[in-house]
């Protein structure tokens, strides 16, 4: 099996974990750490491989470390404004497990993409199970579909929005 072959195959088996993963948040809230945290391990480790790597280590490491930084300052503004917190730091491992993968110039359109489909998919959430704008919902379903379009379509919104203004 030759190198394409064995990046298909870890891009298929990274897909398959990050549908897991969003499956659990859905019905749990929650992003566990038995899977996070090797996730992000394995992302590491991944990129250190000459021939296989999806980025460079140095940007996998400073993408994982961006990725997990950018939400927990966020969920520490959030608690110092409102006095609870904003966002599970869940999420924030899963950010930087996909940052581990694809590395640090892939956040700007992760985030993008996760923030404008959690909007329309937390408005659609609320008002599907009845609930008013302060009933928290899951965000790393978001994160992942956001991560999967990254992984599969390596900055494709920045293609977009670049065809857009020619």
């Amino acid at each position: 099996m030759g190198s394409p072959e064995v990046v298909d195959l870890i891009r298929v088996l990274l897909i398959l974990i990050l549908a897991y993963l969003a499956y659990i948040d859905l019905r749990t809230f929650r992003l566990p750490d038995f899977i996070t945290l090797p996730l992000i391990f394995t992302g590491l480790c991944f990129n250190s491989l000459p021939g296989l790597q999806f980025v460079s280590l140095q940007e996998s490491i400073f993408g994982s470390l961006l990725g997990y930084l950018l939400l927990w300052l966020l969920n520490r503004l959030y608690r110092y404004i409102k006095k609870q917190d904003g966002i599970g730091m869940g999420d924030a491992k899963l950010l930087a497990a996909l940052s581990a993968w694809l590395g640090w110039a892939s956040l700007p359109s992760t985030l993008l993409i996760a923030s404008i489909t959690g909007i329309i998919g937390g408005i659609v959430w609320l008002r599907f199970n009845q609930k008013n704008h302060e009933t928290p919902f899951p965000f790393g379903p978001f994160l992942i579909f956001a991560g999967i379009i990254e992984l599969l379509w390596p900055q494709f919104l920045q293609n977009l929005l670049l065809s857009n203004l020619t």
